[in-house]
């Protein structure tokens, strides 16, 4: 069955059709939540926050096409608001193993890997929130615009911003001193 339909019968009411719309984008909301948040506990918080406003507000959908991109608006305003309530940071780095990856290779994607979330953690929730949309859910910048409920000039100039903080942080010799970017900004 297409997704129009399930999102269709899912609106009406119908638990076994939303529950496959929900378990085909658990990963990849789970993802995403991690990628912004960079707490494991939140992020499941967030994406189960973001599973039960869908299933609240879907009745009200007016275009099925676009489930996906509103899923992902709701993943991501449900993980704005769990950075904003959040008080402490506790951060989380998730390695996957390096079975087949060449010792003196796995320390290099390692120290990579630290250095991007390193990087990534100096940006806010909504700066990271374009990043994640657009490079790791490869949404076009109008999608992720849409998903943000933000302008699309709004969203290039954020993404411009987050890739041009990235950039410092990454090149920087020493990134434990850097200033945090995008705290506070609402661009």
């Amino acid at each position: 069955m297409d997704q129009r339909a399930l999102v269709e019968r899912a609106g009406r009411g119908d638990h076994d059709a939303f529950a496959v719309l929900a378990r085909a984008a658990l990963a990849r909301l789970d993802t995403a939540a991690r990628l912004i948040l960079r707490d494991t506990e939140l992020a499941r918080d967030a994406v189960q926050e973001a599973l039960v406003r869908a299933w609240r507000d879907l009745p009200g959908l007016r275009d099925p096409e676009r489930f996906d991109a509103w899923l992902y608006r709701l993943t991501v305003h449900a993980c704005i608001d769990a950075a904003r309530h959040r008080r402490r940071r506790v951060i989380e780095v998730e390695l996957s193993p390096a079975d087949d990856v060449a010792i003196a290779d796995a320390s290099g994607v390692i120290a990579d890997r630290d250095q991007l979330d390193a990087a990534l953690r100096r940006l806010g929730p909504e700066e990271r929130a374009i990043v994640v949309l657009h490079y790791y859910l490869d949404l076009t910048l109008p999608e992720a615009a849409h998903a943000l409920g933000i302008p699309v000039g709004t969203a290039k100039s954020r993404l411009h911003r987050s890739l041009q903080a990235l950039r410092i942080t990454v090149t920087s010799d020493d990134t434990i001193g850097a200033p945090e970017f995008g705290k506070g900004r609402s661009a």
